[in-house]
């Protein structure tokens, strides 16, 4: 019987937090010591699909990989925040991209300062 409400997938969001921590180079020791766990056991539990992280270690964990919950988490809603943007590959380089598009946008106000420069400038006889 499926379920009317979305639901998390616990193995594949597992999976994906496996994915995560091998793209990043990160392993389970530096996962508990960052969450400061007592044993490793429970994110060996979340890699193997037997639990979740808790909201609080999943709210940690995005600062910890630097993507949004909604990449860590795997299920099968229909609404994605950023219609299929919640992927690894687009998270990859979150930092970067940011200062990519602060780029841009100085750019664009050189740019727009230039032309509305030249447009002041010119003198109609």
């Amino acid at each position: 019987m499926q379920k009317k409400y979305p639901v998390i997938d616990i193995i594949a969001t597992g999976n994906n937090i496996k994915s995560i921590m091998q793209s990043r180079n990160i392993t389970v020791k530096d996962i508990q010591q960052f969450l400061g766990l007592e044993t490793p056991q429970s994110v060996y539990h979340w890699l193997n699909g037997r639990n979740m992280p808790t909201i609080d270690n999943l709210y940690a964990l995005s600062e910890l990989f630097q993507m949004p919950i909604d990449a860590i988490i795997i299920g099968n809603r229909k609404y994605t925040p950023d219609q299929n943007k919640c992927n690894i590959e687009i998270y990859e380089n979150y930092n970067c991209r940011s200062d990519l598009y602060d780029r841009m946008r100085f750019y664009l106000l050189l740019y727009y300062f230039y032309i509305s420069k030249n447009r002041t400038s010119k003198v109609i006889s």
